[in-house]
């Protein structure tokens, strides 16, 4: 009983530590490819301006909702737009990653806004990989 109970705790740990190796690591190596400069990033989306918000902005709530608000347009575009669509597991683990940051915010806003900054940062990085790799479906290619 004890061993199945240490085999799943262990499973399960190792299982979040791929997740976020996995997520940062494709942070890490896309967003140096995909994300535009500011001066050329997609005005319909507000991720520019919040990524430069982030940096002197102490009020964290508005940018999250503005964020929010991308997600779900995104989310909106690769339901409905014909071929427009998140194949690749990458995409499909940071918007996991993306539901994931917005919890962490959520659990860290009050008691540690370091951390809580540090999430939309993430959240931020993902939707800006996330709208380059649909402009480049949609054939808009990115200017990064």
């Amino acid at each position: 009983m004890l061993a199945g109970i240490l085999i799943i705790t262990f499973s399960l740990a190792l299982l979040i530590y791929w997740f976020r190796y996995s997520c940062i690591l494709i942070l890490r190596t896309q967003a140096e490819e995909f994300v535009p400069a500011p001066e050329s990033a997609d005005a319909r989306f507000s991720v520019s301006q919040v990524r430069e918000s982030l940096k002197h902005e102490d009020e964290l709530d508005p940018l999250r909702v503005a964020l929010d608000r991308d997600y779900r347009v995104l989310t909106y575009l690769i339901e409905h737009a014909a071929g427009l669509e998140l194949a690749t597991l990458e995409d499909r683990l940071l918007m996991v990653d993306y539901w994931i940051m917005r919890r962490v915010y959520k659990l860290t806003r009050t008691l540690a806004p370091r951390q809580a900054r540090q999430a939309l940062v993430e959240m931020a990085t993902v939707l800006d990989i996330l709208v380059c790799h649909l402009g480049e479906q949609a054939g808009m290619p990115s200017e990064a």
